[in-house]
């Protein structure tokens, strides 16, 4: 088979998973990176057709082919944009090939997302939890990376700079209420996700702390030194793209100033913004960021901290992550390709 590349003198990488909308934006990523080539795109049900994608102005025509026509030695890195439970079996594979894997499932990340799936051999039970920000050393020249839920980035990172501190309350229960566009439910075809079904309408779904992404909140709170129970609550908008997380928090005391831990922690950060004001989507759409503010509530009792963080699912909460987290792995600068 013959590369399909955007520029010589490049990285190759490949998408396994690329009519999906993560694989899409990967592509798109791909074709705006000034060190990486794509080698291959993968989508077997969508085999024989062309993915097109937009960069600056400039329209990309990419060749979507079966699992079974590519080489994935053909690639130094492999970014696998499969469906849960579907990716570990790729992962071992490209792996065996010698390319390094970013895998956007739940199939390895913390707790291996409740899937119940059992994982081959060849793929490492302990692969670095790509959220960026927190665990950069383990993910810097790792061979494999597992890209966090676009939930858990939004959750983790409103919450890091309070566990690190140890400022949230021991055996607390810390709320979470988060709402995401449309694209964060897959690319498949569902009846609950009909443009009917969901314009002019706002619901909760998941209800009774049964989401997968809660694995891996978990598990990384306890990485990060808490001692507290998450009672998560999604809700699905009638948008396209982007989440916004509203966190209830209790403190082991009450804060002077709430950004202070924020400040602290992601000062230096550059996918990282820091408000004064509440964000909103419109703020971090197309965009590899999150955006967070904190305040602390009136009229209560007990020390009590209100978290806000707003990203774009498909950016910061998949993709653009997955692109962080291979810049990383491949020695490149952390923020080539990617937009702040």
């Amino acid at each position: 088979m013959q590369n399909y590349a955007f520029s010589v003198h490049s990285i190759p990488v490949g998408v396994l998973g690329a009519s999906g909308y993560a694989g899409r934006e990967l592509c798109r990523l791909i074709a705006d990176h000034p060190q990486l080539s794509l080698a291959f795109a993968t989508a077997n049900a969508q085999r024989g057709t062309t993915l097109r994608v937009r960069t600056a102005g400039r329209s990309h025509n990419i060749p979507l082919v079966g699992a079974d026509e590519i080489d994935l030695a053909s690639a130094q890195l492999v970014f696998a944009a499969l469906p849960h439970g579907a990716s570990g079996e790729w992962v071992a594979k490209a792996l065996a090939a010698g390319a390094r894997v970013v895998d956007l499932s739940s199939d390895l990340r913390p707790g291996h997302g409740g899937g119940g799936h059992t994982l081959p051999t060849s793929v490492p039970a302990d692969a670095p939890y790509g959220l960026t920000e927190l665990f950069r050393e383990q993910i810097r020249g790792a061979r494999v990376v597992a890209n966090p839920g676009c939930y858990a980035t939004s959750v983790l990172l409103a919450l890091a700079p309070l566990a690190r501190a140890g400022l949230i309350a021991s055996g607390a229960t810390v709320t979470i209420s988060a709402a995401s566009g449309v694209s964060g439910a897959g690319a498949s075809p569902k009846l609950e996700l009909l443009f009917a079904e969901v314009t002019e309408n706002f619901r909760a779904y998941s209800a009774g702390n049964t989401h997968r992404h809660l694995h891996e909140m978990r598990a990384a709170m306890q990485q990060l030194g808490a001692d507290c129970d998450l009672l998560f609550t999604p809700h699905l908008l009638p948008i396209d793209r982007g989440i916004l997380a509203t966190i209830t928090v209790p403190l082991t005391h009450a804060l002077d100033d709430a950004m202070a831990p924020y400040r602290a922690l992601y000062a230096t950060e550059p996918f990282i913004e820091l408000t004064d004001s509440l964000p909103s989507l419109t703020d971090v759409a197309h965009r590899n960021v999150a955006r967070i503010c904190a305040c602390v509530p009136s009229g209560l009792r007990a020390p009590t901290l209100l978290a806000f963080c707003a990203i774009d699912n498909l950016q910061k909460g998949a993709a653009g992550q997955a692109m962080q987290n291979a810049n990383l792995m491949l020695g490149l600068h952390e923020t080539a390709g990617l937009i702040a």
